[in-house]
């Protein structure tokens, strides 16, 4: 397994060199840089002063060259300044990075104990009442949009009744520990837990159904297992392997987009970071804040693949010889 977590390791650093390079890139090649801003903001700068200032920021170099000046100085741990922000880019990513995994960790946590129960039940009475009236909400929250749904929350909760703030991160002047978070936190968690819950039921439930119709599973009923193990000790373990990848694959989505629940909440996540320094022309931040979306969603499909063994034991990472 060691072998095959090295392999992968590996790969996922040529994913995301080739990445690297192409968001580089492409931001490179956007309308405008950021002395474009600096002459739009003080009309008494000249031609000559911009053209030092290109000069002195190297971007009068081709877009390989920047990008290769960029890499060599990432390698040796300098990720640059933001110029959104006038401080270095860990320093700006660190906090947001923190608010977006917190924000995701918790909404992911409820999104599988709700899809979880409910894929397993509606798939142990299939094309029941149960099931329809499970179906029929699951299809209404993927299709709601999040905003609405986030809309829908603060004239309810934040204007109506009052209970919940409408936005924000802690109040102010708090000190910003996590039980002062907790009401800023429970919309936008609702929100994201409600878009997804919905995908995640309807992939739980189908692979079940499919699993209950299995040879196996009649075998384990005709030597008299009972029922709850048959379901959730055998049906939902095999269950549980397509499940698994498109919740891998889901992680890296959720954490690149969130922007619309962060913006709604005025939530200071990656999501919107990564949006804000797009329009602002800020390149560092951009640039490793798209990576750190890539690197999650490497992350998810290694932590996948190594499900897959815990699942099924007869996936094995190791070469057979014939």
């Amino acid at each position: 397994m060691l072998r095959f977590v090295a392999v992968r390791l590996l790969e996922a650093l040529v994913v995301l060199l080739i990445m690297s390079f192409l968001i580089y890139g492409l931001i490179g090649l956007m309308p405008g840089d950021p002395i474009d801003l600096m002459i739009n903001a003080d009309p008494n700068l000249t031609a000559a002063d911009a053209a030092r200032l290109r000069e002195l920021y190297g971007l009068d170099q081709p877009i390989w060259e920047r990008y290769l000046n960029w890499l060599s100085a990432a390698l040796q741990g300098d990720l640059g300044y933001s110029r959104l922000f006038s401080r270095p880019v860990p320093e700006v990513l660190a906090p947001r990075l923190v608010n977006t995994l917190l924000l995701l960790g918790i909404s992911f946590a409820l999104s599988l104990a709700i899809a979880i129960p409910l894929g397993v039940f509606a798939a142990r009475r299939p094309y029941g009442a149960a099931d329809t009236a499970i179906n029929l909400a699951c299809f209404a929250g993927i299709s709601v949009p999040p905003f609405w749904l986030a809309l829908l929350f603060i004239i309810l909760f934040a204007v109506v009744l009052g209970v919940l703030p409408a936005g924000g991160m802690a109040p102010v002047g708090g000190t910003g520990g996590l039980w002062e978070r907790l009401p800023y936190l429970v919309m936008p968690v609702a929100t994201l837990t409600l878009v997804s819950v919905g995908g995640y039921t309807r992939f739980v439930r189908a692979a079940v159904i499919e699993q209950l119709r299995q040879d196996y599973i009649r075998t384990a009923r005709a030597k008299g297992v009972p029922e709850r193990s048959v379901v959730w000790r055998h049906a939902l373990r095999n269950a549980m392997i397509p499940v698994v990848t498109i919740v891998a694959l889901g992680f890296g989505t959720l954490f690149s987009g969130a922007l619309v629940t962060e913006t709604m909440f005025a939530y200071l996540g990656m999501g919107k970071l990564i949006y804000d320094s797009i329009l602002g022309n800020d390149y560092n931040i951009a640039l490793v804040g798209l990576l750190l979306a890539t690197l999650m969603t490497l992350a998810g499909n290694l932590l996948a693949d190594l499900g897959y063994a815990a699942l099924d034991p007869r996936i094995t990472f190791t070469e057979t010889r014939t």
